[in-house]
């Protein structure tokens, strides 16, 4: 029998050729909307977020939906909250949060944790903690059944595994029924290969990272920023018990390496990981609504809701 490597993927699923024309049409789409439009460090970190309430970035404009429910729940910092918003199951055409509200029969809550760079870091995991902590004590008596899974894109992903390793210590009796990771960031250090690489103007590139990460990490070293609560890429797996995890991501993402190099990392450490690579997807997929005619979306929403479903 001939020699097989330990380690397999799917090699069909990085060649260019397998790119849907749908899947081309809207990286195109995307490409052309970035022309001569500023960055966020250009034009200030407010004024971008409200550009981006209004739809004048490559990603989708956020719809607000009446079904969500404003709450606040309690910081560890004396005389504030952190703002929260919670998603029940109802019959109607799922959008956003409400797909796995929905279609997965699950109780949805999004964390509103404070953002860099007028909060850098540790504000955001901060506020991902005790939102965390506090579900693991009060799910079950507040919305009728325990925390069963974290979700996450980008920076949610990258909060979504440190929230993981966070709960494993401060609740060392819980156990999430799984992780569902987007493209997340997960090496802050100084960028795994694909960042360097990647060299469309597709929604987020390493310029892009670099400001991110200079306004998330002020006034930190890279050696500093090995750090897992900063880089969970760097922590001992093997010293935790993990969870399932589903890891997401496309191949025009320059945060690629990430989802496929930690899903080989959490996989060594003895637990469940589901690798799931979409040709062509770029940076930010799975928020666009799948009328984009992306089959990748729609393909992603469908992972996702299988792994939950299995799961539960």
């Amino acid at each position: 029998m001939p020699l097989t490597s330990d380690l397999t993927l799917d090699a069909s699923k990085f060649d260019p050729k397998a790119i849907a024309k749908e899947t081309t049409e809207l990286n195109d789409k995307l490409m052309k909307k970035m022309e001569g439009q500023p960055r966020w460090w250009e034009v200030g970190a407010e004024k971008y977020r409200q550009m981006r309430w209004n739809g004048e970035t490559p990603l989708p404009k956020p719809v607000v939906l009446d079904s969500g429910k404003n709450i606040e729940l309690s910081s560890r910092d004396q005389g504030r909250k952190i703002p929260c918003r919670v998603f029940h199951p109802e019959n109607g055409k799922p959008k956003g949060n409400t797909n796995l509200a929905n279609d997965c029969q699950l109780v949805v809550i999004s964390v509103g944790y404070r953002l860099a760079p007028e909060n850098p870091y540790p504000a955001p995991n901060k506020d991902c903690y005790d939102v965390g902590e506090y579900l693991v004590d009060n799910a079950e008596k507040d919305y009728g059944a325990p925390l069963l899974f974290m979700t996450g894109g980008s920076a949610g992903a990258h909060l979504s595994v440190v929230t993981c390793y966070h709960l494993l210590k401060a609740r060392p009796d819980f156990a999430f029924k799984g992780l569902i990771l987007n493209f997340g960031a997960y090496d802050l250090s100084g960028f795994l290969p694909q960042a360097h690489h990647f060299d469309l103007p597709l929604v987020f590139d390493v310029d892009s990272m670099h400001h991110f990460i200079e306004a998330h990490l002020s006034n930190t070293t890279p050696e500093q920023r090995r750090d897992p609560m900063m880089s969970p890429f760097f922590a001992d797996l093997t010293e935790m018990k993990l969870p399932s995890a589903l890891f997401t991501v496309g191949t025009l993402d320059c945060l690629m390496d990430d989802s496929v190099f930690m899903s080989a990392k959490w996989s060594m450490a003895g637990a469940e990981s589901i690798l799931k690579v979409y040709p062509g997807a770029p940076y930010g997929f799975v928020f666009f609504p799948p009328k984009d005619s992306s089959p990748e979306i729609q393909e992603s929403l469908d992972d996702i809701h299988t792994y939950i479903k299995e799961r539960m």
